[in-house]
C-alpha cells in the first residue's frame, strides 16, 4: 500500500521555496549594500533576540554545525558587529553579544527582512499560518523521531 506523500515530493517543495526566499533575501542585502549573507543575518538576529546566546545554542537553533556558527560569529565579530564574552560559569564557553554597531545593523536590516516576509507571505490568513506552522512542525518532530 503506498502513502499519500510518496508521490508527492514535499520536502521539495520545500527545499525550493526556501532556497527563492534567500535568494530574494541575499538580492534584497546585496542592493542596499549590508554587507552581510543570510547565514549572517539569521546568526544575527538570534543574537540580537537572546543577548548573551552560547555558540552551541546557536548551533542548535539554526541547525548549523558547530564550525560553521564559529565562522560565521569570527566574521561578524571582524565586522564589529557582535563580540564573545567568556562565561562568568564555565572558563571555556563564550556568550556572544551584539555590539552597538551590531544593534545598529540589525536595526538597519530589519525592515528590509519584515518588508521580505511580508511580500513572501501575501495574503495569506492567520489561520493559515497556524496550519503552516502545524504542518511544518509536525514534519520537524517526525524527521527528529
Amino acid at each position: 500500500m503506498t502513502h499519500p506523500s510518496d508521490a508527492r515530493a514535499y520536502f521539495f517543495k520545500i527545499d525550493t521555496t526556501i532556497k527563492k526566499i534567500r535568494n530574494a533575501l541575499q538580492k534584497q542585502f546585496n542592493d542596499a549594500g549590508f554587507d552581510l549573507t543570510v547565514d549572517q543575518w539569521v546568526v544575527l538576529d538570534h543574537i540580537a533576540r537572546n543577548p548573551g546566546i552560547s555558540q552551541n545554542s546557536i548551533s542548535e537553533i539554526t541547525v548549523k554545525d558547530a564550525p560553521t556558527v564559529t565562522r560565521i560569529i569570527d566574521l561578524l565579530s571582524q565586522k564589529g558587529l557582535v563580540e564573545r564574552r567568556m562565561a562568568d560559569t564555565d572558563r571555556r564557553k563564550f556568550l556572544v553579544f551584539l555590539t552597538d554597531a551590531g544593534q545598529a545593523k540589525y536595526d538597519e536590516v530589519l525592515p528590509v527582512v519584515s518588508a521580505m516576509r511580508r511580500k513572501g507571505w501575501g495574503n495569506l490568513s492567520d489561520d493559515d499560518y497556524h496550519q503552516f506552522v502545524k504542518i511544518m512542525d509536525s514534519i520537524y518532530q517526525n524527521m527528529s523521531e
